[in-house]
């Protein structure tokens, strides 16, 4: 079965029910250009501190829209999560600069698949990270998206991204316990990463939840 990390959590509560849904990862949303989920970073610290006193082996990732290296660890060391998600392009040196600073902390590059150019932008950063996520943003836009866009993307160039780097591939983008069959059979990722598609009216769904973790049985 796939890992499974539910993004946007908001509250110690949200991620008490990720955890006992048996998520073994959670996402949590700093400030954004756009979208859902974004909570503020002291919230984000008290989550994660939480998480680690109570259930050390879940992964806390921060989604970050910072680029420069001196901005990202600045911002890790107020919230201390076990991972960084870079939402958006990061240059390999600044990738560098982060591996040297933060040794025990993962690194997650969000790919956003829009066609061809995203496997060799993949290919090219895979060495330098821990993960590849595959997302259904677009950076191009006037107003970037960065994740939470609740839209799937072409899972044939995901797949063709899975098999061409050597580090796990996280499958974001518009899942949901109706669609999540066909996405795990087109790409075999490592895990899924889902926000919007267990949600209502901005909430953990608790029955969207249990649906979701029940069709990866």
């Amino acid at each position: 079965m796939p890992n499974v990390k539910l993004c946007c959590i908001a509250s110690i509560a949200e991620a008490e029910l990720a955890i006992s849904s048996a998520a073994t990862a959670l996402g949590l949303v700093s400030a954004m250009p756009s979208g859902p989920g974004v909570i503020d970073e002291r919230q984000i610290a008290t989550i994660a501190a939480h998480v680690a006193a109570t259930a050390p082996s879940i992964r806390t990732f921060l989604l970050t829209a910072k680029t420069e290296a001196t901005d990202i660890i600045a911002q890790h060391q107020r919230c201390r999560t076990t991972t960084l998600q870079l939402v958006d392009h990061v240059p390999h040196a600044v990738l560098r600069e982060l591996r040297r600073a933060l040794p025990t902390v993962e690194l997650v590059q969000v790919i956003h698949v829009i066609g061809e150019a995203s496997l060799t932008e993949a290919i090219g950063v895979a060495p330098l990270v821990d993960v590849i996520l595959l997302d259904s943003g677009n950076q191009s836009l006037a107003v970037k998206e960065l994740g939470g866009t609740g839209r799937t993307h072409d899972w044939s160039v995901s797949r063709q991204i899975r098999d061409a780097v050597d580090k796990p591939v996280f499958l974001a983008g518009g899942l949901n316990a109706a669609n999540l069959r066909d996405a795990v059979a087109a790409v075999q990722p490592y895990g899924l990463d889902v926000c919007s598609g267990l949600r209502t009216n901005g909430l953990l769904d608790a029955r969207k939840v249990n649906d979701f973790m029940r069709e990866l049985q």
